[in-house]
Parts: structure tokens; sequence; C-alpha cells
């Protein structure tokens, strides 16, 4: 809402040669308690001080020399491109007035002045103004958050390589040329997981109860930073993560990943235990000690990668929305899988 103080504060420009007038006029606004007048008598000057200062009121002589009230405005309309000109014009000659409400002006004053009339519509002018402004800013808040909200429902299916245009009605050939490189891009990265596999070929063949574990670990790790990563995205698009607040949230992601892995490497330890125990394995102990650690470590990377993965694409000018997910899956099961059959390698003998 629009409150008299509001008005009162209403930054108003005075326009006219005549000294007189200018004087009579600043005396009339001030006596009523408006706080924010500024004057000119050159023409030539109003449309760079509009476009500086913003006026909310800009009370307009017609006849000037050198450039007349008309071609103030028509100045005035290139700073204005809403098509709202916040002009009261000042005329002694009423064959002026409708010209100049056609020209774009708002409303007008007739001279020789009258206090009640002068102040009147100063009054309702500001009010209107300063309404339309605030209706604007609403309408752009609005519109903002319309847009974070559609770029949020579209983050799901951007993540997995949905483009944000593939809807329900899209033909199914545009949303195979639109879908299939991000598949083929997330195939070359999932040759990485599968070479760090066959590095630890022989770990497996003498250690098969190793591959029963092996889904669990990528599933958990691969989770634990697809939570990160949607917290590191959401706060990106709504502008809630700020450059100085980076390694922090890096710094809580680490720390989440460490804790929600250990307490869930405990459950998976004891459940290797048992099966190991039931096929007489003498290092059944040693097999939940790796899982314990593998579950508790691919966590803290896979948090710590969920958080930074999509900053750092969006400081190389990439889409982090839409590439950040084939990152951390490759980033989630390299380190998963390397970090268990390393561990299983060096500790299980």
């Amino acid at each position: 809402m629009i409150s008299l103080s509001d008005i009162l504060h209403g930054k108003i420009l005075i326009v006219d040669d005549q000294e007189a007038n200018v004087m009579v006029l600043e005396q009339m606004l001030r006596g009523a308690g408006y706080v924010s007048i500024t004057s000119t008598r050159d023409p030539q000057t109003v449309a760079a001080l509009h476009r500086e200062n913003h006026y909310d009121l800009i009370l307009l002589d017609l006849q000037m020399p050198g450039l007349d009230g008309f071609q103030v405005m028509e100045r005035l309309k290139e700073i204005e491109t809403g098509g709202y000109l916040p002009v009261l014009v000042l005329t002694a000659q009423p064959s002026h007035k409708l010209l100049a409400l056609k020209t774009g002006a708002k409303d007008f004053v007739s001279k020789p002045f009258d206090l009640a009339e002068v102040l009147l519509r100063v009054h309702n002018m500001l009010e209107v103004r300063l309404l339309h402004l605030e209706t604007k800013q609403l309408y752009e808040r609005v519109v903002a958050e319309q847009k974070r909200s559609f770029e949020l429902t579209a983050q799901p299916g951007a993540m997995v390589g949905v483009e944000k245009e593939v809807r329900l009605s899209t033909p199914w050939f545009k949303s195979l040329r639109l879908r299939l490189p991000w598949l083929q891009v997330n195939l070359l990265t999932s040759f990485a997981a599968a070479a760090v596999v066959g590095l630890f070929q022989e770990t497996i063949d003498r250690l098969l109860i190793l591959t029963i574990f092996l889904p669990v670990l990528a599933d958990q790790s691969s989770n634990a930073g697809s939570q990160a990563l949607a917290i590191t995205l959401r706060g990106m698009i709504l502008g809630d993560l700020a450059e100085d607040q980076v390694k922090a949230q890096v710094k809580k992601e680490a720390l989440l990943g460490l804790m929600n892995g250990a307490l869930v490497g405990l459950v998976a330890a004891l459940a290797m235990y048992g099966v190991a125990s039931v096929h007489h394995l003498s290092s059944a102990f040693m097999l939940s000690v790796v899982v314990f650690l593998s579950m508790a470590g691919s966590c803290v990377i896979s948090g710590v990668c969920g958080a930074v993965v999509p900053i750092v694409l969006k400081r190389f000018g990439a889409d982090p929305v839409k590439a950040s997910s084939i990152f951390l899956s490759t980033a989630t099961n390299v380190a998963s899988m390397g970090l268990f059959l390393g561990l299983a390698t060096l500790l299980v003998r």
C-alpha cells in the first residue's frame, strides 16, 4: 500500500524557464510537506536528469525557448520504455492541454497556479505513479518466481539429460534426438568405472563375495552424491549459494557423507560379516572392516563431489544442471569401487 509518507517523499522535478514560476511551485510543494524537489530552467537537461534520478513526477512547462515541453516528452519516451510518462504539464494555453495529453502527459495544471489545484493534482499523480511502480515490481517478482519454479521442475529431467523443452507431447523422434547424446556421453564415462573393476579382477576372482556388495556400495554412494547435488543445484538456482559459502557447503557435505556413510556402513559391515560367516570364510571380520571403511569413505567423496561438480561446471561455462549427473555418477562409481576393491586387495589375504 502507498502511504502519505511515500507520496511526500516522491521525487519531483520542476521544469520551467521562468524563475518566478519555479520558486512559486517549490514554495507550494515544500509548504505541503514534499521533501524531494529538484528544479531546472534548462529543458535540454531534463532527459539526462530523469535517466539518472528516475523522478516520480515531472512538472513540465510547455512553452520554453530552445526545446519546448512537447519535444522534452518525446525524449522522455526513450527513457520510459514502458509507455508511462510521469509528466504533469504546466500551461496557460487551453489549446495545448489536449495535445499534451495526446503526446503522453498524464495531467495538466493551468497558469496562473491555484494552490489547491496544484497540490491535488500532484498528490494524485504521485499516488498513481507509485502504485504503478509497486505493481510493476510485484509483477516482476511473480515472473521471477514462475521462472525459478520452472527451473526447479525442469531440474530432475535435466539432471539425467532430458532437455527443458521435452514434454509429454514431444514427438518420439525429437525426444530421441535430445536424449541420445547424453546417454552416449554417460556410456563413455561408465567405461571408467568398468576399467577400475578390471584392474582388480584378480581380487574379485579370489573373493567372489565382493561382487555381492559392489552394487550395494555403488548405489549408496551414488545416492549420497545425488542428495548433495540436488541441494547444491537448488541453492544455485534460487541464488542461496553465495561465492563465500562454497567452502562451507563442501565441508558440510563432507561431514554429512562421513556420518551417513559410517552409520550405513556399520549395517553393511554386519551384513558382510554374516554372509561371509555363512560361507565359512576366515576373512569375515576383515571383509566387514573393508565394507565399513569403503562405505564411509565413498560417501564422503560422493558428498564432496555432489557439492563441487556443479560449481566447477558453472565456472567453466557449462550447464551444471544438465551435465552434473553424468560426471557425478562417474566420480562416485570410480571412488566407491576403487576404494572397496583396493582395500580388499590390501587388507584381505
